[in-house]
C-alpha cells in the first residue's frame, strides 16, 4: 500500500495541485487513492483466499490501524507536526475527504470477499 500512497501523493503535487489548488488536489487524490487501493485490495484478497467474513472484517481493522499509527506516528515524531495539522485532513466541515481512506481501507477485504464469494459460488 505504502508505493501506492507515495505514487498517488506524487502525482497530486507533481501534476494537478498547481492547477486545481489544495483542497481540491487532496479531494481528488483522495478518490484516486480510494479507486488504486480497491484494485490492489481485489488482487490480495483473490490471492490470500480469506476464509470468511470475520477473517476479511479482522484485516480490514488491521489495514486501518497501522495505516493511522504510521500516519500520525510519522507525522507526528518524524515530521513534528502538530495534532491540529495532523488533523486538518479529517476536517469535513471544510471539504477534507481523507476519513474515506481509512474508511475504505477498513471495508475493502469484507467487500471484495463478498463478491469473490459469490463470483465463485456462481455457476
Amino acid at each position: 500500500m505504502v508505493p501506492i500512497a507515495i505514487l498517488n501523493g506524487a502525482l497530486r503535487e507533481m501534476l494537478y495541485k498547481p492547477s486545481l489548488g489544495d483542497l481540491r488536489a487532496h479531494q481528488l487524490s483522495t478518490v484516486l487513492g480510494v479507486l488504486l487501493l480497491g484494485i490492489y485490495f481485489w488482487f490480495l484478497i483473490r490471492h490470500w483466499h480469506v476464509e470468511s467474513s470475520s477473517e476479511a472484517l479482522r484485516i480490514g481493522l488491521v489495514w486501518l490501524l497501522l495505516t493511522a499509527a504510521f500516519e500520525f506516528g510519522f507525522g507526528r515524531l518524524v515530521m513534528g507536526h502538530s495534532w491540529e495539522t495532523l488533523l486538518h485532513d479529517y476536517d469535513l466541515s471544510e471539504g477534507r475527504i481523507w476519513i474515506a481512506v481509512l474508511i475504505w481501507l477498513a471495508i475493502a477485504p469484507s467487500v471484495f470477499y463478498r463478491f469473490q464469494r459469490r463470483s465463485r459460488a456462481a455457476p
